[in-house]
């Protein structure tokens, strides 16, 4: 190969990897690029330099062309940057720019914000605001201010601590009004009879004709009221039908005997109108959760508001109609009503099909 032709290429290549050179670096400060230029004030920018990245959403989309001190005191540092057109869709009058850096101790580069939906789009030569940046000096600052305050709140603990033990001696001493309740047994017994006073005078206005009401509606009735019909168990004789109710349908909350599907209960009230029975028993029942004696109350008093709706809406000897509240079930169905009823002429008892729950 001739000399001038090798000298040809190797001046060809290197004007060739110059030319890319040229056109990556241009490339990354946005020479070739349709571009528009904004500017942004701030009151310092705390180590920005011209050439440093300006990036939307975190995608770098243009460069600082220029950082200008202020003409007076009372103005602001002003930057200028070179931006993509293509963010003109995102870049609002609106948007913010603020001064970000990479880690604690990084580069610092500009962050543009995206505008709103309805705010003007930017022109080339616009300002738009600019965010103060965070300052490590103020940083450490207010950390400095946080573990003062944070040890002033363990000297209050510790101060609090030693009252708390003070006040705890003098309780255990007697002294003062709490001290002598504690220590007292004479001044705990009169407190304790004004206690049981209070609950007679509670369970009085249970009777009360203008609060009854009140108690009615959320499940509570008297207790000499809810026993007036219970009997202790069902008995073991085979029943002639039984109707079954899930409560979550029958009443108005899970822990009200308030009927609010009263309908539901017609079935089984026909049925007693035109079947003659030796014994009806309505037995409610709660799952396993919960109070076991608030859930006995509560399965007394719904059973004892479903007799009530089938004495008062239908045709029956109310006489043979009992019920049973049987408190927290063993099983796992959860919360209902069991309406069973015996035959007037009773069955030979060989196979028990009651279910029994207590």
């Amino acid at each position: 190969m001739p000399r001038t032709l090798r000298l040809g290429m190797f001046v060809a290549s290197g004007l060739l990897i110059f030319a890319g050179g040229v056109f990556l670096i241009g490339s990354r400060e946005f020479l070739f690029r349709n571009t528009y230029r904004l500017s942004a004030e701030f009151k310092n920018v705390v180590g920005l330099g011209s050439g440093a990245e300006v990036r939307v959403a975190g995608i770098h989309e243009g460069t600082v062309r220029s950082i200008n001190l202020p003409g007076r005191s009372d103005q602001k540092v002003r930057i200028t940057m070179d931006l993509d057109k293509s963010t003109r869709d995102v870049i609002k009058k609106d948007s913010v720019a603020a001064i970000e850096a990479e880690g604690l101790v990084g580069d610092k580069y500009v962050e543009i914000s995206f505008g709103s939906k309805d705010a003007e789009k930017v022109k080339d030569g616009d300002t738009i605001g600019g965010e103060a940046p965070v300052e490590m000096g103020d940083l450490l600052k207010k950390t400095n201010q946080i573990l003062d305050a944070a040890q002033d709140a363990v000297q209050n603990i510790d101060q609090s601590s030693g009252n708390l033990t003070s006040i705890t001696a003098k309780l255990n001493q007697g002294t003062g009004t709490m001290g002598a309740l504690l220590n007292d047994k004479a001044i705990y017994e009169h407190v304790n009879a004004g206690t049981a006073a209070f609950q007679d005078d509670m369970e009085a206005l249970k009777h009360n004709f203008l609060l009854r009401g009140f108690f009615k509606k959320r499940g509570y009735e008297d207790s000499d009221e809810l026993a007036k019909h219970e009997i202790a168990q069902l008995p073991g004789a085979t029943p002639e039908k039984q109707f079954t109710f899930d409560a979550a349908n029958l009443f108005d909350k899970p822990d009200s005997a308030k009927l609010k599907n009263q309908k539901t209960l017609s079935e089984a009230g026909k049925f007693l109108e035109g079947a003659p029975f030796r014994l009806a028993v309505v037995a409610a029942y709660t799952g396993m959760k919960g109070d076991t004696d608030k859930a006995r109350q509560l399965t007394d008093a719904r059973a004892t508001v479903v007799r009530d709706y089938l004495v008062q809406n239908f045709r029956l000897d109310d006489t043979r109609i009992k019920t049973l509240g049987l408190g927290k079930s063993r099983s796992d169905e959860g919360s209902g009503v069991e309406i069973v009823i015996y035959p007037a002429v009773q069955k030979p008892a060989a196979a028990t099909a009651a279910r029994r729950r207590q």
